[in-house]
């Protein structure tokens, strides 16, 4: 089933990608601000997953990729940083909008956040041979430290909005690491990780993704305020 990794990317993008003309919730609005922070993640993201497949700390079966590759890695792989992203802000934003009340009060969030920080280097300290864990729980805990000390107020909502986003990620990356499946779409070498998996997924891909959105709301919200300050 070689287009199963293009099946899962389409299939997350697909509803958001219809939902963003709704007449209430206008997402493509914001396709501008979306566009500039899925760049600036990618630049971030793919060297360092280029580097981990090139190095054999993860990689792709391919027996389900359609065969394309730039920079070692399948084109499938490159949509993920695209198609993940956009359905997850459009999450974010759209819970946010049906549920404007969802978030949490700064007293609380940012002691969830400081002792999430202080989770995220503890385990990077006693992991530091570690390379997927060394560097994934290292960016999640500098990135959370700068939202939480500049935009506090995106992680007041996106600590709930997450926990709703777990429920398709536990799916998609379910399926990707070998979940309903006969094997892996991508595998990990587990020395290089904590070797605790989520059914079949390692617990560092939860991390990894909430940086990732996080990341993401981060640079949308910080251009969508430049852009306000200066009409």
């Amino acid at each position: 089933m070689s287009y199963l990794y293009l099946l899962l990317n389409l299939g997350s993008l697909s509803i958001p990608f219809l939902f963003s003309f709704h007449p209430k919730l206008k997402f493509y609005r914001l396709w501008k601000s979306l566009c500039i922070s899925i760049l600036i993640s990618m630049l971030i993201f793919i060297p360092w997953d280029v580097f981990f497949t090139i190095e054999g700390i993860w990689g792709f079966n391919s027996n389900y990729y359609l065969g394309y590759k730039l920079l070692s890695l399948p084109i499938e792989e490159w949509l993920f940083f695209i198609c993940i992203p956009y359905a997850c802000v459009f999450t974010h934003f759209a819970l946010l909008y049906y549920f404007p009340k969802l978030k949490l009060s700064s007293g609380v969030t940012k002691l969830i956040c400081y002792l999430l920080i202080l989770i995220f280097i503890t385990i990077t300290i006693y992991n530091y041979d570690k390379w997927y864990t060394f560097v994934n729980f290292s960016l999640a805990s500098i990135l959370t430290f700068i939202v939480i000390n500049k935009k506090p107020e995106i992680l007041q909502s996106f600590l709930l909005t997450f926990l709703v986003m777990l429920l398709p990620f536990f799916i998609v990356n379910g399926i990707l690491t070998g979940s309903f499946i006969e094997n892996e779409v991508v595998w990990y070498t587990n020395s290089e990780n904590l070797n605790i998996r989520l059914f079949t997924i390692p617990v560092e891909d939860s991390v990894y993704a909430f940086t990732l959105i996080l990341l993401n709301l981060f640079i949308i919200t910080s251009l969508e305020t430049k852009k306000k300050t200066t009409i």
